[in-house]
């Protein structure tokens, strides 16, 4: 049985009815629901979770909308659920905090498919590692810091929020510092699956950790675009 906690969003109950079940036939316990945008900020600030599942067209105000406040209150994986199917609405979702999306009609299998993918990134998925990985390293590129251990992000000695794909992409470009990577490369180092073409989800984490480790993520000096080519993480010696 797993113990990971997933809040599920949607004021569809026959949705919610639906991957409520399949989520427990597949082994998750720990299941909470929410049927407005209002009542999800409401349980993250109650408790914590491991993963959530947000629909976009919530009554009153859209998951897009209550995605930022519920990213102060939790770094959870955040999958949207949307009818909404084009690239400006996925985007959107990536945008706002989100770090997976599906659109509707959706195979309910494939949700806890995600999800499980999202535990694993995120470190979360009680009972899905066989063990607990090694405690890493400290990169340490001066302005700011990534702790392996401690799965943290700082600047100026104090932790940073970091959305789960977001840090696992900084944590994978750290590990690799100096080097040129493409935007297919490392959507499929990072997302585990093939890009198909799929450059923005790229391009949108790429200024979401600017936003985090620059100072003028306008004029990125960590985190830079080789023309042409791809984007490389900068390491410079670090000044004792």
């Amino acid at each position: 049985m797993n113990d990971a906690a997933i809040l599920l969003v949607d004021d569809e109950q026959a949705i919610v009815l639906l991957l409520e079940t399949v989520l427990r036939k597949e082994g998750f316990a720990n299941i909470d629901k929410a049927e407005s945008a209002e009542e999800a900020l409401a349980a993250c600030e109650r408790k914590s979770y491991d993963a959530i599942v947000l629909d976009v067209m919530l009554p009153q105000m859209s998951g897009f909308d209550i995605c930022p406040f519920i990213r102060r209150a939790t770094d959870a994986p955040i999958l949207f659920l949307s009818a909404k199917s084009t690239d400006f609405d996925k985007l959107t979702g990536f945008a706002v905090g989100g770090d997976d999306y599906v659109t509707k009609p959706f195979n309910p299998l494939e949700i806890v498919a995600r999800i499980r993918s999202l535990l694993r990134r995120s470190g979360k998925a009680h009972g899905l590692l066989a063990a607990a990985p090694p405690a890493g390293p400290v990169h340490d590129f001066g302005f700011f810091q990534v702790d392996e251990a401690a799965a943290e992000l700082r600047t100026g000695g104090k932790p940073v929020n970091c959305p789960t794909l977001v840090y696992q992409l900084l944590l994978f470009l750290c590990k690799n510092p100096n080097r040129v990577f493409t935007k297919s490369e490392l959507y499929e180092r990072v997302w585990g699956e093939s890009s198909i073409g799929d450059d923005n989800t790229v391009m949108v984490h790429i200024h979401r950790i600017r936003e985090r480790i620059e100072p003028d993520p306008s004029r990125p000096r960590f985190l830079v675009n080789v023309r042409g080519l791809g984007y490389k993480l900068v390491k410079r010696e670090v000044q004792p």
